[in-house]
């Protein structure tokens, strides 16, 4: 199927490729399988919590204002420049903390083409991660409607047809009585609300969940966007939330709980699927295809988070070097300034122990910031409803002001539960003392939020600059 455009527009096909390309992404599927059957509870309650709340938000506020799209636009119009800029930057921040796990997913998967023993390498993982962001920065200088090309080639190849085999796979093992690693009983379908390690598995699956709205800033490159983006947001959660399910079980019911590994946990199953099938021979091309799949997924987010911040850029809390636009439309500077910040957050992986400890944590640093933003963006959505109420919503959350009310209850629940159970690490994976594991957590959460004072100060000396030249060149025109 190809991408269909009119006057260079994305069509409902693009915009799903996008979406779920940048969401639904088979590098989670191991995370969540450490929580055995259980995981079909958790993803339930994270799609009534979160997922299914934030498609209704975003499709609502990307719809009702087309002239721009994203978190910082929706803020600004609500509580103004600051908030505005503070949403962004959380949202920007925590991509580039993001970043490094997911490319650590594509070490482990090029490891599988060479040697499976490299993905416990910490210089093998930082030297791929390295090379391959500057590599999709580099594709994304060419612009939106380049990347949505080959994102939409990368999640039928790599994404679509891994995640539709691996589950393929995975009911042939039940069918043929194979043994199972978990178990499908009332027990053990239902979670022990008692203890916490049962909830942080919230956290992977928050994680995987995370980006519904991220599409909303290309609004004005969207056909018809007031059915284009509802319609697409619709089609991507139930692609998303089925798929999620059935491949995280597929890893659960054929690899024990102890030996998934985070990083290159999707790689084991499929080994495993193919030797019991005498098909090991078709390892390499899987890889191939996986690896095209995950790329795919970063190109999403490689741009799509850098345009929101352009636009508080624009309002005064950037330099302008951040804010020069190539001939292609991409805030240049601002993407090869993220490829650095990048390169530095992979550091991380020399602080933990061990390569799961480094990508726990970055998973859960990285869900604790975009959930603050997800709390501004519910709030912003429940007082523009009122702000702007004769305001015309081509989609609107059904029930009225009661619809709007519980949708953003529900979603400012789910945030809640997540930022709290995110500072608790799961049994089972090296973190050190959790001493030490708290102390860089918190730390690493101050220093990502941090420079947006210093970004206050450099906007507010900005105004005073621009106010002071205005005056000056009002009193030259009078003399």
């Amino acid at each position: 199927m190809s991408i269909k455009t009119e006057a260079a527009k994305l069509s409902t096909f693009a915009l799903v490729m996008l979406i779920t390309g940048a969401v639904d992404s088979i590098r989670n599927l191991p995370a969540a399988a450490l929580f055995g059957s259980t995981l079909i509870f958790f993803f339930i309650f994270s799609a009534i919590v979160f997922l299914i709340p934030t498609a209704l938000v975003s499709a609502e506020l990307a719809s009702s204002w087309t002239e721009k799209g994203g978190i910082c636009y929706w803020v600004k119009l609500a509580f103004g420049d600051k908030l505005a800029f503070m949403a962004i930057w959380l949202q920007w921040i925590a991509n580039l903390v993001w970043f490094p796990t997911i490319l650590s997913f594509v070490a482990g998967v090029i490891a599988y083409l060479f040697d499976p023993h490299l993905v416990h390498s910490k210089v093998y993982l930082i030297s791929v991660i390295l090379i391959v962001f500057w590599s999709l920065t580099l594709l994304n200088l060419k612009g939106i409607h380049v990347s949505a090309k080959f994102v939409a080639f990368c999640t039928i190849t790599g994404m679509a047809i891994p995640m539709v085999l691996i589950i393929g796979l995975a009911i042939a093992w039940i069918v043929l009585g194979n043994p199972l690693q978990i178990h499908f009983t009332a027990a053990t379908l239902w979670p022990s609300f008692s203890h916490i390690d049962s909830w942080v598995s919230l956290t992977a699956i928050m994680t995987a969940f995370a980006g519904m709205e991220l599409s909303a800033v290309h609004v004005k490159e969207i056909n018809n966007p007031q059915k284009t983006f509802p319609r697409a947001l619709y089609i991507s959660v139930w692609l998303i939330l089925t798929t999620m399910i059935l491949g995280s079980l597929a890893i659960a019911i054929v690899l024990p709980k102890e030996q998934i590994n985070l990083v290159n946990g999707i790689m084991q199953a499929f080994t495993s699927f193919f030797a019991a099938y005498h098909v090991s021979w078709l390892m390499p091309f899987i890889t191939i295809m996986v690896l095209l799949g995950t790329l795919g997924s970063i190109i999403s987010w490689v741009i799509s988070p850098a345009k929101g911040l352009l636009q508080a850029a624009q309002l005064g809390f950037l330099p302008e070097f951040l804010q020069q636009i190539n001939k292609h439309g991409v805030a240049a500077n601002l993407l090869l300034t993220q490829a650095v910040i990048v390169s530095f957050i992979c550091l991380a992986f020399l602080l933990m122990p061990s390569i799961g400890g480094s990508y726990w944590l970055l998973t859960a640093l990285n869900i604790q910031l975009y959930m603050i933003m997800y709390v501004m963006m519910f709030i912003a959505a429940l007082y523009l409803r009122y702000k702007y109420a004769d305001r015309p919503r081509p989609f609107a959350i059904p029930a009225g002001k009661i619809g709007i009310w519980v949708i953003c209850i529900l979603g400012l629940i789910g945030c809640a539960i997540t930022l709290i159970v995110g500072f608790f690490p799961p049994a089972g994976i090296n973190v050190g003392s959790i001493l030490s594991y708290e102390l860089i957590f918190i730390s690493g959460i101050i220093a990502m939020i941090l420079p947006t004072l210093f970004f206050y100060l450099y906007r507010k000396k900005y105004t005073r600059v621009m106010s002071y030249n205005t005056a000056a060149e009002a009193s030259l025109n009078y003399d």
